[in-house]
């Protein structure tokens, strides 16, 4: 099973009756263990169990307001964070791909130390969170199935569909079923941007945000 650090949620307690760590919030305000509903403590003891990875950081608190489809969502981020058949190294390619497209500080802050773990270049997260698109061929470039990756993530999100070329570039390095698990992890980091910054979740305490403003 695929190794990863510091990624959306921040793996705590492995106990079902212990309380979580204090949650994090801003527009949806954190909930404590004790004023939690039956269903939003099945959730949290899900997670707390280690019948599934994850932990109580991230979107973890606004997802408690559903907590049917916060299950969902940590589910589905648990295969993607650490059961995807994807290197990890295009994995985190794909995240930080689309948390930059979104500006969404938390994740980027979070996959962009992962990304480095799993062997991807700073010069091409630099690229990344600068807007600009990375340069190709080693030592400081992308390689081919980076640039696969790069090139179908980036033209899904800025222009809502893939063209033939980019579908087969894909295609050819990772497979149909990669070009599946790639879309599986674009809608998964989609969702979680989206849930951070309409919470405007912060970073932890001294953290600098990493990313500007795109054009």
């Amino acid at each position: 099973m695929r190794k990863s650090f510091l990624l959306i949620f921040v793996v705590l307690g492995v106990a079902s009756s212990q309380a979580p760590a204090p949650l994090r919030g801003d527009r949806f305000k954190p909930i404590e263990y004790a004023q939690m509903t039956a269903e939003q403590k099945v959730m949290a003891d899900l997670v707390m169990s280690g019948k599934i990875q994850g932990g109580t950081g991230g979107p973890f608190n606004v997802l408690l307001r559903s907590p049917a489809l916060g299950t969902a969502v940590v589910r589905y981020g648990e295969y993607v964070r650490f059961r995807s058949p994807l290197p990890a190294k295009l994995n985190e390619l794909a995240a930080l791909i689309t948390t930059r497209y979104w500006t969404a500080q938390f994740p980027w802050y979070a996959h962009h130390r992962a990304a480095l773990q799993a062997g991807l270049s700073e010069a091409i997260i630099s690229a990344i969170a600068e807007g600009r698109r990375p340069a190709s061929l080693p030592p400081n470039g992308m390689q081919r199935d980076e640039e696969a990756v790069y090139n179908f993530c980036t033209e899904l999100l800025k222009t809502g569909e893939v063209s033939d070329a980019t579908f087969r570039a894909a295609k050819d390095k990772l497979g149909e079923a990669g070009v599946v698990e790639l879309l599986g992890i674009v809608g998964y980091y989609g969702t979680v941007s989206m849930l951070v910054n309409t919470d405007r979740y912060p970073l932890p305490e001294g953290v600098a945000t990493e990313l500007k403003p795109l054009p």
